[in-house]
């Protein structure tokens, strides 16, 4: 298991996801604790028409709430907030979540580089930004974003993604700092709940 540099700077954690995404998230949120002292936000690409179901069914291993966030709700660092299907999520300065519906970026809505350049700018160096599985290069502008801004970055290992382009998209772009299977995210996410609780 890698050794993880951390701190209790961090304020939000974004994570982004497209086609086999969905059971590595189950499992990190599964994995939580409900007292984890750090905001979720999930970024995942789902189909633009379906509206119900994805929530319940992520809430069924989360032990944290999981929840799709009004137009500029306030941010909680007790909940877990899934872009809802067909806007693009932002976090903003002043600790709240705004949606649009501007044109699609790389081909999705939500995209996931509107909501990392978000929290990139809304977080700076306090933000931790997680790639995951996906089939195209939405994520990798965002993850570059966190970077430049010395937030956080991990990708999925790309040999053990269901589908690899997005995370080789983010390593081909920028400089990341930890590139782990599913099982050391949560390591890694269980490492920082305890370094909290110190």
């Amino acid at each position: 298991m890698p050794k993880f540099e951390l701190s209790t700077k961090y304020k939000a954690i974004v994570i982004g996801g497209s086609a086999g995404s969905f059971q590595p998230i189950t499992q990190i949120l599964a994995a939580l604790p409900k007292e984890f002292p750090v905001p979720l936000f999930l970024c995942l690409h789902r189909l633009k028409h379906v509206r119900h179901g994805f929530v319940e069914a992520l809430s069924i291993k989360s032990n944290k709430d999981v929840i799709e966030p009004a137009d500029k709700e306030s941010i909680r660092k007790d909940k877990v907030y899934l872009a809802p299907a067909n806007y693009h999520m932002a976090l903003e300065l002043g600790h709240f979540i705004s949606l649009s519906t501007e044109e699609l970026i790389n081909n999705s809505r939500p995209s996931i580089d509107i909501t990392f350049e978000s929290a990139a700018y809304a977080y700076r160096d306090k933000v931790i930004g997680i790639l995951l599985s996906g089939a195209n290069k939405d994520g990798a502008a965002g993850m570059e974003a966190i970077h430049a801004k010395n937030g956080m970055t991990i990708v999925q290992d790309p040999s053990k993604s269901v589908i690899n382009a997005m995370p080789n998209a983010a390593l081909a772009r920028t400089k990341v700092d930890y590139i782990l299977s599913v099982e050391e995210i949560i390591e890694f996410l269980l490492e920082l709940d305890k370094k909290y609780r110190i």
